[in-house]
C-alpha cells in the first residue's frame, strides 16, 4: 500500500467536502460538486477499503470495541484543519463503545496529513494508526 497516494486521496475527498459545505444548498453547482465527491468516496473505498477494513478491525480491537465497522468513508472529516468538529459545533467521525473506556464517549477519525486513524476522547487526540 502507497501511503502518500492514500493521504492524496485523503486530501482530494476531505477537499472536496470542504468546497461542498461551502455552498449553499441552492447553488446550480452543489449537486454536480456532490456527485463528484460521491465518485471520489467510491473510488476510494473501492482502492482502499479492504485495506482499511483489517486495519479498522485492529484498530476496534486495540479499543475493545465491538461496535460495527463502516465504510472507511464514514469516518472522514469535513474539514483538512484537524479541529474534528463540523460546522455546527459536532464533533466528527464515528462514534465507538469501548471496554478499555466504558461510559466514555468517543470518536474514530480517518484524517490526512498524514493518512491515520485517530480516536477522539473528550479534547484529547490518541493515533491509533498511521500509513507507512
Amino acid at each position: 500500500m502507497n501511503a502518500n497516494a492514500l493521504n492524496n486521496s485523503l486530501v482530494a475527498i476531505i477537499s472536496k467536502k470542504e468546497e461542498l459545505n461551502a455552498l449553499d444548498y441552492n447553488d446550480e453547482r452543489y449537486d454536480d460538486m456532490e456527485e463528484e465527491l460521491h465518485d471520489l468516496e467510491d473510488d476510494f473505498n473501492e482502492e482502499y477499503g479492504d485495506y482499511l477494513e483489517d486495519v479498522l478491525e485492529d484498530v476496534h480491537g486495540k479499543l475493545r470495541s465491538d461496535a460495527d465497522i463502516l465504510l472507511p468513508t464514514a469516518y472522514l472529516p469535513s474539514s483538512l484543519n484537524g479541529a474534528h468538529v463540523n460546522a455546527d459545533g459536532e464533533k466528527e467521525g464515528v462514534w465507538i463503545e469501548s471496554d478499555e473506556f466504558p461510559g466514555v464517549e468517543m470518536r474514530l477519525v480517518l484524517t490526512a496529513n498524514p493518512a491515520r486513524f485517530v480516536v477522539l476522547i473528550g479534547d484529547q487526540e490518541r493515533e491509533l494508526w498511521k500509513a507507512e
